[in-house]
């Protein structure tokens, strides 16, 4: 029976067909996994809804940010986000890598 099984196997591996360097050029590149990370959201262009989105923010720290970003006229750094009420040392480095500070241009403000 071994014998059997070993030559069904051996069948089974020559029936497959080889693929050439071409045929694997062409195939279609892998989905993007969840592992990649996200543009980073900029705090001076994030809606409310976006600022909800990130980990550890409801809505009225989301609220709290988009009324500091009018008072002061925009983060003029990330680390800006902890003078928000809410918004600690430890929140804050939870948030660092996910945000930018980017002031906004003539065209976002025509969104």
């Amino acid at each position: 029976m071994f014998t059997s099984l070993a030559a069904a196997l051996v069948a089974a591996t020559l029936t497959v067909p080889a693929l050439s360097p071409h045929d694997l050029l062409a195939q279609e590149p892998p989905a993007r996994t969840t592992s990649e990370r996200p543009s980073p959201l900029n705090l001076n262009a994030a809606t409310e809804a976006q600022l909800e989105a990130l980990p550890g923010i409801g809505a009225a720290t989301a609220a709290r940010i988009v009324e500091y970003r009018k008072k002061n006229g925009g983060f003029k750094k990330v680390e800006d986000l902890m003078n928000v009420k809410g918004i600690g040392e430890k929140s804050f480095l939870k948030l660092k890598p996910l945000l930018v500070a980017q002031q906004k241009t003539d065209a976002d403000a025509k969104k």
